[in-house]
Parts: structure tokens; C-alpha cells; sequence
């Protein structure tokens, strides 16, 4: 299928651009995309990297990177990203996973003896191929991508997606958003990252559109950025939609500018008010997990987007199962529970054949604890990892999160556990102040009143702690257990 996109997008546009490097001028079109898919099954097969063998990939330039990955997945070799700015222990804990035969990389410094190193090309789209390598119809049938759960709790689990779930989850994500092929996205999240890999690379081929790659996010020359590389719609993650929505916009994005998807963590709705109140472009929340190739729901473009939900199935099936047992509830749940899925872009078992959550019936438990609405709109209340015990009564941590995030002067909010010699847990808060300085003592007394008038007595943080940020992960998700850790808590 993605080998077949390759060539259908080619032949029709072959000069379109596919990719742009969004702080330069290099580029990819699908004439050159045909070009360096062919190249590198022609460079696999002569390094004795048989079809369906893992090969990592670490590139520091984006452009070079996201050229690497889909052309080994189109070669019909399953792509193993890398976060070419981790540690070597980082590294080793993830090559140890995976296990690949080769690696695409500038330098094999961090890297395990006995690799075959294959050097990216200057030019991605002008690699040379003797044609010994062509790609057979179907052949990418056997690629697919290999990723890692973080393994915070643990070794990481690889999670193997194969090309026919990458495409299934990359159609759905360009059929829901309404991609063609007059779209250009802008997309500055990892690219060892799924979201990044489906969402931004592989919807967009789907598309036979262009994604425009950017390094780093920054605020300074954001919107002249979107505005000169006409971009249509932006792939991006609360905690850049939070900092655009901080201040009075300096320059408004024209009107090509469809949306600005949100995923890989809650959405507060102040915050997505907020930003589009300033700037007029509204917010699309998603949800998605790499055991599901991505994306999962969606708010829809143009029918109700509901603040505070992750919107709609979109091509996998959703359920709430009751948090005492894991029978489905009949019709929409009235009460939180687990979230599972089914579909076709969702695992059943890990890499080493390990189930992955799996329940009768294929379904898969995501960890994730939520509900749905009359209209079928999920609503996400957090991790089941995540829940505070008070003395028995079960305390989501968004309801808090999103009572403080909705006050002037907060910039970004986590609510966690603290132990309780009476109660077990109980909540603390941890903010991170936004514009002029205040005093700790009124802020915090701010804070403390504003919840006293929005949540019960045992919703109501016990403390709350003034940072300078919060820990994030890659994509800009909190991670919360290094909050809870007694050497990173405020002194």
C-alpha cells in the first residue's frame, strides 16, 4: 500500500513537493520520494538486509530522516527510529528491543558493533540505484515500524506496526481532517515519535499533499513561519498550543489556515478556548496510543467540537467497560470506566508475542479512563495508573488540573498523589506560573480559593507547589512519576 502511494503520487504530480524543510530550502518531491524508495531496497539488498528485517534509523536533519523512514518502510524493511539526541544507554535499552541489522546514520558513535552502517544521502531525493533492488508489487507488505513503549516502569515492550495497519490509521487520519493534495501541513514533533511518523508523514502521503518539517517549536516568527510556507493545518500538542495562547497574537494566520490538530495529551478546554479566541482558528482535540498506530478519535471538522473531549471514533472501535469488571456497558456509558479498543491498526501482542492488554473478543485495554457521551464523544479523565485514592474515593486528576489551568497566571498545571499516613493519597498541585511575577503566597491563595468554589473538600489540593516547568516527554506529555519522586519535589 505505501509503496503503491508512492508511485500513484508520482506519476501524477511527480514534481510536487512531498516534504519541505521548513527552516531552509531542501526538499522532497514524489518524483524523488520514487527515487530514493527504490534506491534503498537497491542499498538493503546489497548489504544482505533481507525484506522485513528491522533497520534503525538516526538522522539529525528532518529532511533526511522522515526521507530514510518512509523509503525503508516502502522497501519493504520494518524502520526502527531512533531519537538521534538520546543517550547511549538510552540507545542500548531500545537497540536491545529491537534488534536491528542495519542502521541509517551520520556516525555509528551510540551504536553496537556488527551493524551494517549505511550513510544517508546529501540529497535524499537524488540517490543512485542500480535497479537490482526494485520493489516487487506487495512487497511492502512486509515492512512496517518498530517503536518502544518508554519502559519507565521497566524494559521497554517493542511495539511492531505493520504496514497494514500504518496505512489503514494514515487513511483514516487523512480521510477524517480532509487532506488533499492542496493541503500543506506543518508538523515539528519527533519523528521517532508515532504520531509525528503516521499522522504527519504517512497521512500526508496518503494525501498525495505536503508536510513542511521544522526542527524545534518556537514561539518567535511562529505565525510568519505558517503564513510563508502557506500551510493549511498544523500537527501539534497542548503544550505548544498553551504557549501561542499566552499572549495577545502579534500577527493573526490568514485564512488558508484550516485547523490545528491537538494530540498525545489532554487538552485543557481553557486553553483551547483561549487559543481560538485569539486567533480565530479552531482546534481539533484527538486521541491516539502507539498500540493503535496512532490515532483513535477525533473532534470532527465540521460537526460539534466538544471542549474537554477527544472526540469521535475514527476507524477503530471504542467501548467503556465498568471499573469492577471488564463486561462492555450496553449503549453509552454513564459513569467512567476503561477505555477499549479494536480495529485494524490496533496490536494484540508485543513484539516478543507478549498479549498487549488484551481482552476476549480482541479487544485491547488501553490503560486510559474515560467515558462517552450521549453522541458517542469520548471524554478522557486519565491514566488508571494516574488516580489518586483518598480514603477510598477514586480523585481523576484532570477535574483539578482543569479548574487551575482555567486561572490567569497559569501557564500549565499536574495534579499527582502524595502519601497520606491517614488516608492513603491525597492531591498536590503543581503549577507553573505565567506571566508577571507574583508572590508565592498570593498565588497560592488564589489558587486555593478557586478551587474551595469549583470542587469538594477531598478534590481540593492539600498543597500546591510553584515550578519553573513541569518534567514533559518528547512529545510534550507530563510525566507525572517524576512528580511523584521525593528528589524532584520542591524543597
Amino acid at each position: 500500500m505505501i509503496s503503491e502511494w508512492i508511485d500513484a503520487a508520482a506519476a501524477r504530480a511527480g514534481d510536487a513537493a512531498y516534504l519541505e524543510d521548513a527552516a531552509g530550502t531542501g526538499k522532497l518531491t514524489y518524483a524523488g520520494l520514487r527515487r530514493s524508495t527504490r534506491a534503498w531496497a537497491d542499498r538493503l539488498e546489497s548489504a544482505g538486509v533481507p525484506p522485513g528485517a528491522p533497520v534503525a534509523v538516526r538522522v539529525p536533519d528532518p529532511l533526511g530522516y522522515a526521507a530514510a523512514l518512509v523509503s525503508i518502510l516502502a522497501a519493504g524493511r520494518v524502520a526502527v527510529p531512533l531519537d538521534p539526541g538520546a543517550p547511549a544507554a538510552e540507545l542500548a535499552r531500545v537497540l536491545a528491543v529491537a534488534r536491528p541489522k542495519a542502521a541509517v546514520c551520520d556516525s555509528g558513535r551510540g551504536l553496537p558493533p556488527g551493524l551494517a552502517m549505511l550513510r544517508p544521502p546529501d540529497d535524499p531525493g537524488e540517490c543512485p540505484s542500480t535497479g537490482r533492488g526494485a520493489i516487487p508489487p506487495g512487497a511492502s507488505a512486509t515492512g512496517g515500524i518498530f517503536l518502544c513503549t518508554s519502559g519507565t516502569t521497566g524494559a521497554p515492550k517493542g511495539i511492531l506496526l505493520r504496514e497494514e495497519q500504518l496505512s489503514h490509521v494514515a487513511a483514516c487520519v487523512a480521510r477524517h481532517h480532509r487532506l488533499t493534495a492542496a493541503d500543506r501541513g506543518y508538523c515539528c514533533l519527533p519523528l521517532f515519535h508515532v504520531n509525528a511518523e503516521v499522522v504527519g508523514l504517512l497521512a500526508t502521503l496518503s494525501a498525495g499533499a505536503c508536510l513542511a518539517l521544522g526542527r524545534r517549536f518556537s514561539r518567535r516568527g511562529f505565525w510568519e513561519l505558517i503564513d510563508e510556507r502557506r500551510i493549511t493545518w498544523i500537527n501539534a500538542v497542548p503544550a505548544i498550543i498553551a504557549v501561542l495562547a499566552m499572549g495577545p497574537p502579534a500577527v493573526r494566520p490568514q485564512g488558508r489556515l484550516r485547523f490545528v490538530r491537538s494530540a498525545s495529551a489532554p487538552l485543557s478546554p481553557p486553553v483551547l478556548r483561549r487559543f481560538e479566541e485569539a486567533f480565530g482558528v479552531p482546534v481539533v482535540e484527538t486521541y491516539g496510543m502507539t498500540e493503535a498506530a496512532s490515532m483513535i478519535t477525533a473532534n470532527p471538522l465540521d460537526g460539534p467540537r466538544k471542549p474537554g473531549s477527544v472526540g469521535l471514533p475514527a476507524g477503530t472501535e471504542i467501548r467503556v467497560a465498568p471499573l469492577a469488571h471488564q463486561r462492555p456497558v450496553p449503549g453509552p456509558a454513564s459513569g467512567v470506566g476503561r477505555v477499549e479498543i479494536r480495529g485494524p491498526g490496533v496490536i494484540t501482542e508485543y513484539a516478543d508475542g507478549r498479549p498487549a492488554r488484551a481482552i476476549p473478543g480482541g479487544w485491547l485495554d488501553t490503560g486510559d479512563l474515560g467515558h462517552l457521551d450521549k453522541d458517542g464523544y469520548l471524554f478522557l479523565a486519565g491514566r488508571s495508573d494516574d488516580v489518586i485514592n483518598r480514603g477510598g474515593e477514586k480523585i481523576y486528576p484532570r477535574e483539578i488540573e482543569d479548574v487551575l489551568l482555567a486561572q490567569p497566571g497559569v501557564r500549565s498545571a499536574a495534579v499527582v498523589a502524595a502519601h497520606d499516613e491517614v488516608l492513603g493519597e491525597r492531591p498536590v498541585a503543581y503549577i507553573v506560573p505565567a506571566g508577571p511575577r507574583r508572590r508565592r503566597g498570593e498565588m497560592e491563595e488564589t489558587l486555593r480559593e478557586a478551587c474551595e468554589a469549583a470542587l469538594p473538600r477531598p478534590k481540593r489540593p492539600s498543597a500546591f507547589y510553584l515550578v519553573q516547568a513541569l518534567p514533559l516527554g518528547p512529545t510534550g506529555k507530563i510525566v507525572r512519576h517524576r512528580l511523584r519522586e521525593p528528589a524532584t519535589a520542591p524543597g
